[in-house]
Parts: C-alpha cells; structure tokens; sequence
C-alpha cells in the first residue's frame, strides 16, 4: 500500500473512515442487540457495517505505521500505536456477532404476511428457533462488544490527536525534551 496518495500521507484519510464506520457498527450493533425493531429494519445492514469496520482496522494501522517509519516514533506514537492494534479483536467481535444476531433473527423470526401470502407462519428453513440461552449470550456480548469497540476507538482518537497536536511531535523533537519557547 503506497504511504501517500496526492502528496498526503494516507493514514490520515484512512483514518477519517475508521472513525466514522467503527463507531456506526458499534452503535448498529448495540441498537439490533436490543431492539428486534432495529434489527429487523438493519437486517444486513449492520454485519455489512462490521464487515467494512473489520477490513478498515488493518489498514489503519498499516497506514499508520508506514506513517510513523516516515515520521519517527516517540513515545506518544508509540502509545497510540498499541492502544490501535487492541481494536483488531473487537472489530471481530463485532463482525461476528453482527452475523450472529442476523442468524438467530432469521431463526427467530416469522415470516411476514407479504412473504406467505397473507399467512403469518414461521420460516420454512428457520427451524425450531434459537436456544433462549444462545440468544440472551448473544445480545450481552453484542452489546459488550459494541461498548468495549467505542471506547476503545475514543482511547485511539484521544492518543492520536496527542501524539499529533502535542509540542513534541510538531517541533520535530523525537527524543521527548522540553521545548522552549521560539519566539
């Protein structure tokens, strides 16, 4: 993957679209968790979200570190970049679990009158429905998943933006002195 696209690094841009569509599937994913009106009304939506999360994940922190060989790394870069490889997993998490709550919806629910000819009857292929257990598992780790993912994506952004707008990185000063005033 090239470092820059037009002359500008493109972890930046890269990044942009992580944290609109990291957070968009977190926050699909805890509403079709919750709410069977949500789910029914996102049906593919949310685990398509997830799936766009999943493979924006990596390239964010490919990007980011083609950008810090560019740049250097300090400290503060060195702290974003870990916090940013622990959201791997739970884009996964979320990923799966988006499918996951597709599945059991689809086990779950009956068909619609317009599906059946005006009878209300459960799916065909849907079978006997989903374990209570296996459904109630399911909704807590959507829900811890899509929590967990946000916070952790506001820890990402919050060490970023140090490690970007802080005296140290802008100056040029890669060994982490205090820097005097220039004026």
């Amino acid at each position: 993957m090239p470092p820059t696209i037009f002359g500008l690094p493109l972890h930046p841009l890269v990044v942009h679209a992580t944290v609109v569509i990291v957070p968009l599937a977190a926050l699909l994913l805890v509403a079709s968790a919750v709410s069977g009106r949500v789910r029914r009304w996102a049906g593919w939506l949310t685990p398509g979200v997830a799936t766009l999360a999943l493979v924006l994940v990596p390239l964010s922190t490919s990007t980011g570190e083609n950008l810090e060989g560019q740049v250097g790394g300090n400290a503060l870069i060195e702290a974003h970049a870990e916090l940013a490889d622990q959201l791997l997993p739970w884009a996964i998490g979320m990923a799966v679990l988006a499918f996951a709550l597709v599945w059991l919806d689809r086990r779950e629910r009956p068909r619609t009158a317009s599906d059946t000819g005006g009878d209300d009857v459960r799916r065909a292929d849907a079978g006997p429905g989903a374990p209570r257990g296996l459904a109630v598992a399911v909704t807590v780790l959507a829900v811890v998943a899509g929590l967990g993912t946000g916070v952790q994506i506001v820890r990402i952004g919050h060490s970023g933006a140090k490690a970007v707008w802080s005296k140290q990185v802008a100056s040029g000063n890669q060994g982490g002195e205090k820097q005097g005033d220039d004026h």
